[in-house]
């Protein structure tokens, strides 16, 4: 695993470990990861791990998703999305950072997500031309 898995490892604050299922809306603070079954919404500002025995169907919205399940449904990151080889992701990501590892399974479709009047601003204006 990368050296940043450790310190989300290190921070997580709930666990729902292989054989838990849950159906609803789970809304937390800070680092929360997922190994059981979960259906429903997933709403956070912080990080959401879906491990490598998961199988989620839910929307998600939150800071960080990082990927190593199934999941189904739409994902939601405001800060980046990572899924890593071996998961299978099925439906919409709208994130401003996306990173899928070789060996992963994306089936949808990809919406770079970002402030487009900020990034307009900063360009240059065109050359005029004589």
């Amino acid at each position: 695993m990368a050296r940043s898995d450790k310190n989300y490892e290190k921070s997580i604050r709930a666990f729902l470990g292989e054989g838990t299922e849950f159906k609803g809306v789970i809304s937390f603070e800070g680092t929360v990861r997922v190994d059981g079954v979960l259906e429903g919404e997933v709403v956070t500002e912080d990080t959401f791990i879906i491990g490598a025995a998961a199988r989620i169907t839910a929307n998600i919205q939150a800071g960080t998703v990082i990927v190593m399940g199934e999941v189904e449904g739409k994902i939601e990151a405001k800060e980046k999305c990572e899924i890593r080889a071996g998961s299978h992701v099925k439906g919409e990501v709208y994130t401003p950072s996306i990173y899928i590892e070789e060996g992963a399974v994306f089936e949808g479709a990809c919406h770079m997500t970002g402030n487009d009047a900020q990034i307009e601003g900063q360009l240059p204006p065109a050359a005029e031309t004589a």
